[in-house]
């Protein structure tokens, strides 16, 4: 975090900058153009973003869902191939940074970038102040390049709903996984190690993988369809399988946790890091009267997992 020279092999960088929670269909149109820019510059390309995320850093941890914490980011930007991902801390000083500071501080001084790409609604600088037409003049009389991305629907027939954060964030709050992979353009996950737990599903007959998600995942509690890569398997199988998140109320309402069952798969998860991707939502959590009225009903929501996995 927080270099103070660009890092290596990322000198003179097109740089697609913002915070790029969730990586949603606007912030991949922000770097596809970047990747694009990079290539006939012959420059190398990155993302620069910031941690914790601004909200959290306002009104303090937890405050706002993180769709991807730094981690997660790190791996879905891998994934659409840029170079490098390059994080500022963001801390009182960054916060009290004015706008033009920023740009002759962080982006000239230290990373020495060769062009910019931010989104129509980017704003930076104390008090926001830093708006993209801003941008646009500073990198003028910087020397570098700056393209504004211009918003992005969430479909391709037209929808006026912008692909953002935050009504990703409102989708997987009301359990709607579907709207949610439509906004991203990819499903949503949570990644992370397996744990023990009670060891309750084992006596069900059906064990499961458990995760403790990100404190702030406000994700609603309820049952899912699901699937599931482990990050050791080299040939990037992935298994599906039915998901319960929440705080099991016919068993001790504790903290919430995922708990994920695989279909057909008998191997020891123990320790290892997997990531869950969120695929259809089936019921809410409800509190049984008993443990066989539990297992009966967890049989149904295997039967409905598998069917909607079967048509995804």
């Amino acid at each position: 975090m927080d270099p103070q020279s660009p890092p290596p092999g990322l000198e003179g960088a097109v740089v697609a900058i913002g915070n790029f929670d969730g990586v949603h269909r606007g912030h991949a149109a922000a770097i596809k153009r970047a990747e694009a820019l990079a290539l006939d510059m012959q420059r190398p390309c990155a993302v620069l973003t910031f941690e914790p995320h601004p909200t959290d850093f306002f009104r303090g941890p937890g405050s706002i869902f993180r769709l991807t914490p730094r981690d997660a980011k790190a791996r879905v930007l891998a994934r659409l191939g840029i170079d490098g991902m390059i994080v500022v801390s963001f801390n009182a000083a960054l916060a009290s940074l004015p706008a033009e500071a920023f740009i002759a501080e962080i982006l000239v001084r230290r990373l020495g970038v060769s062009a910019v790409i931010a989104g129509y609604d980017f704003h930076f600088g104390a008090g926001r102040t830093g708006t993209p037409a801003f941008l646009k003049e500073a990198g003028t009389r910087y020397g570098f390049k700056v393209e504004i991305v211009e918003r992005i629907a969430s479909d391709a027939a037209g929808s006026t709903e912008a692909a953002s954060s935050t009504a990703t964030r409102a989708a997987l709050e009301e359990g709607d996984v579907d709207h949610a992979r439509h906004l991203l353009g990819h499903p949503f996950s949570i990644r992370g190690k397996v744990i023990h737990g009670q060891k309750l599903g084992r006596t069900l007959g059906f064990p499961t993988a458990n995760l403790l998600p990100d404190p702030s995942c406000r994700l609603r509690h309820g049952i899912y369809a699901v699937r599931v890569q482990i990050d050791d398997e080299l040939d990037g199988k992935a298994y599906d399988g039915v998901a319960n998140y929440g705080r099991r109320p016919t068993v001790d309402d504790g903290a919430a946790l995922l708990e994920v069952f695989l279909f057909d798969f008998s191997s020891d998860l123990y320790g290892k890091v997997i990531e869950v991707e969120f695929w259809g939502w089936i019921r809410g959590e409800e509190k049984f009267p008993s443990l066989d009225a539990l297992k009966a009903q967890i049989d149904a929501d295997a039967v409905r997992a598998r069917e909607m996995l079967a048509t995804s």
